[in-house]
């Protein structure tokens, strides 16, 4: 639904969704013959030797099969295909505490290699994400308390959004905006939002958008309690 918030249930769910790509990755890749090696730079495989896999062998095998990919085949796929692997790695139980919602110091950097990758996926395509890809990034910039890079990937994903991911897309936008106090691209997509929403609600969520511009800690709470 459009405004589940991110509770523990939710947060697992996503969790599960990019695990799920990552065990796909590493059959792919694994199935092509694609080796393990590591390389250094933005495809080092993780910080403290630990193959940037986090808690579980599956994410170390999908890292280092999407990094091979990367060093065999550096095109834009392949680099999306990085970024969602690493997303994955640091969400696992070794980098991420789900009791605490916080992550360590090395799921932390998991992460920013995550947005590292994004770069690269983001030049290479030109500009033009995916919407998939765009959300994964601001989700990452979001667990980064990156306000300005998240709402650069929130507009991104506004723009190749499919109808019924509009007003979710726009909310965030408007959110993520206000949290990086960049108030005019918020209150332009704090306009399109509420335009979108069904008349009934449309003032609860002007007033929640309203509280949101007025303080850039609120807003960082509702980015990530809804995106």
């Amino acid at each position: 639904m459009l405004f589940d918030l991110r509770s523990r249930n939710r947060r697992a769910a996503v969790k599960v969704i990019y695990l799920s790509l990552a065990v796909i990755m590493v059959v792919g890749l694994v199935g092509l013959g694609i080796g393990t090696g590591s390389t250094g730079g933005l495809l080092n495989a993780g910080g403290n030797g630990s193959g940037g896999g986090g808690g579980s062998a599956v994410n170390t095998a999908a890292v280092k099969a999407a990094i091979n990919a990367v060093h065999k085949d550096p095109s834009a796929g392949n680099w999306a295909a990085l970024m969602a692997a690493r997303y994955s790695a640091a969400n696992s139980t070794s980098f991420y505490n789900s009791n605490t919602n916080a992550y360590t110091a090395d799921g932390k950097a998991e992460l920013q290699k995550a947005a590292d990758a994004w770069q690269q996926y983001l030049k290479l395509s030109g500009g033009n994400p995916s919407f998939n890809n765009a959300l994964v990034a601001a989700r990452l910039y979001q667990s980064l308390g990156q306000w300005t890079n998240e709402t650069d990937a929130w507009n991104l994903a506004a723009q190749s959004a499919p109808p019924a991911d509009h007003l979710k897309t726009y909310y965030c936008l408007a959110l993520s905006a206000y949290a990086a106090k960049q108030t005019a691209k918020g209150d332009l997509a704090a306009a399109q939002a509420v335009l979108l929403e069904p008349k009934l609600q449309r003032l609860t969520s002007k007033q929640a958008l309203q509280q949101a511009k007025a303080s850039a800690a609120t807003a960082q709470t509702a980015v990530a309690q809804n995106c």
